[in-house]
C-alpha cells in the first residue's frame, strides 16, 4: 500500500545528451522549484568547453553539473567560459563558483549587469521599492511585508559574479567553431540574451521561448517601463531566424520556434482579454485584477513569490494596454485602473 501522507519521490533528472556533435545538455537541480532542473548547455572547443548558463549555486547543483561535465569528457577546471542568458538565479547563480575553479570568463548583457548590485549585493533600496510597488497595486497590508521579501533567500544560492565580458546584441561570442550570435530578447528580464548557432540552425532560447509553460513577464523596480511590449517584440526577433530546433533552458527541446511564438503571442493576448473584463466589472487595484485571472492554480492558493509574480504580470499587461490606449492609470495608493473608450469599442 502507498502512504497517501507521504509525497511521492521526485523523478529522476534527465540524463546528459549529446544533442549535437560537439554540443552537451546537462540538467542542473533547482531546489524547491516545480521546474527542477535548468539545461546547462556546454559547447565543445579546441580549447575547452563553454557553458551556457550555470545553475543556482548549490553544493547539489555544483556536483551535479561537475558529474555531467565528466560524462562530456571535462572538467570544471576545463571551462573557458560561462555566457549566461540572464541573471535569475538558476541560470546565474554558478558562474562566480566557476569561474573560481577555472578561470573562465563570466559574460552577461550589459542590462543585468547593470542591476547586479542593487539586487544581490545591496537590495535594501530595491526592496523599499517593492514595498511602495506593492502598495501601489493595492496588496492588503497584511502581505506586504511578506511580498516585500519573499525573493530575498534566493540570495543564499547566487554567487553575484560581475562579468568579465559584456555581450550586447548581435555580438559573436568567442566560442571557438561555433558560429554563435547573440540576440537581445529583453522581457523575461532587461538582459535577457539567446544565442543562434547558425551551422547546426539551433536556437539557445533560455527562459525567453520555452515549449510549454509561459515566461513570467513582470513589471517591477528593475524591470523597465513596458517589459511586456519588450518581450512581444523580441518573439519576434527569434521567430525571424531560420531554426530547426530550440534549446530552452528548461522542460526539453522542440521544433517549431515559430509556432510556439505564435502560441505564446496568443496567450498574452488571451491576458489582455481578461484584463479588461476584469476592469469593466468594476474591479480597479492590479491586485484585485490579478485576483480575476485565470492562473496554473486558484488565487487563494497562490502565495509568496509566486504571488507577488502574477501581480506583476498583471501589472505588466496594464502597462503594455495603457501604452495602446486601452487602459488608464488615475494615480494613487493604490492607483486604479479605469478602460477608456478604445477599450468600449474593441
Amino acid at each position: 500500500m502507498t502512504d497517501a501522507n507521504r509525497s511521492a519521490p521526485e523523478p529522476p533528472l534527465p540524463p546528459v545528451e549529446l544533442v549535437r556533435p560537439g554540443l552537451w545538455s546537462i540538467p542542473v537541480p533547482i531546489p524547491n522549484n516545480p521546474l527542477r532542473y535548468v539545461l546547462v548547455y556546454a559547447f565543445e572547443t579546441d580549447r575547452g568547453p563553454y557553458l551556457i548558463d550555470a545553475g543556482w549555486n548549490t553544493d547539489d547543483a555544483y556536483q551535479t553539473l561537475v558529474d555531467g561535465l565528466g560524462v562530456a569528457g571535462f572538467a570544471v577546471a576545463d571551462v573557458q567560459g560561462v555566457l549566461v542568458t540572464h541573471i535569475h538565479p538558476d541560470h546565474y547563480g554558478l558562474a562566480g563558483r566557476i569561474r573560481e575553479a577555472s578561470g573562465a570568463w563570466v559574460g552577461l548583457h550589459p542590462a543585468d549587469a547593470a542591476l547586479i548590485e542593487e539586487r544581490y549585493d545591496e537590495p535594501d533600496d530595491l526592496l523599499v521599492k517593492i514595498g511602495s510597488m506593492l502598495r501601489r497595486d493595492g496588496a492588503p497590508p497584511e502581505e506586504i511585508a511578506t511580498l516585500q521579501n519573499a525573493s530575498m533567500p534566493v540570495r543564499n544560492w547566487v554567487w553575484a559574479a560581475v562579468p568579465d565580458v559584456l555581450v550586447e546584441d548581435g555580438d559573436r561570442p568567442d566560442i571557438p567553431g561555433w558560429d554563435l550570435t547573440a540576440i537581445w530578447t529583453p522581457g523575461h528580464s532587461p538582459g535577457h540574451i539567446c544565442l543562434y548557432e547558425g551551422r547546426h540552425r539551433l536556437m539557445l532560447s533560455g527562459d525567453h521561448v520555452l515549449p510549454r509553460i509561459t515566461p513570467n513577464i513582470s513589471f517591477h523596480p528593475q524591470a523597465g517601463p513596458d517589459p511586456l511590449g519588450d518581450f512581444l517584440a523580441s518573439l519576434d526577433k527569434v521567430a525571424a531566424y531560420d531554426t530547426d530546433e530550440a534549446l530552452p533552458a528548461h522542460e526539453h527541446r522542440f521544433k517549431d520556434l515559430r509556432g510556439r511564438v505564435e502560441e505564446l503571442k496568443s496567450h498574452h493576448q488571451a491576458r489582455f482579454d481578461e484584463v479588461v473584463t476584469a476592469i469593466q466589472g468594476g474591479t480597479t487595484t492590479a491586485w484585485d485584477i490579478a485576483s480575476h485571472m485565470t492562473w496554473s492554480r486558484p488565487w487563494d492558493q497562490i502565495q509568496g513569490w509566486m504571488r507577488r509574480a502574477a501581480v506583476g504580470e498583471t501589472l505588466a499587461h496594464l502597462r503594455y494596454l495603457q501604452k495602446l490606449g486601452v487602459v488608464l492609470e488615475v494615480d494613487g495608493e493604490p492607483a486604479e485602473w479605469h478602460a477608456t473608450d478604445l477599450a468600449k469599442r474593441s
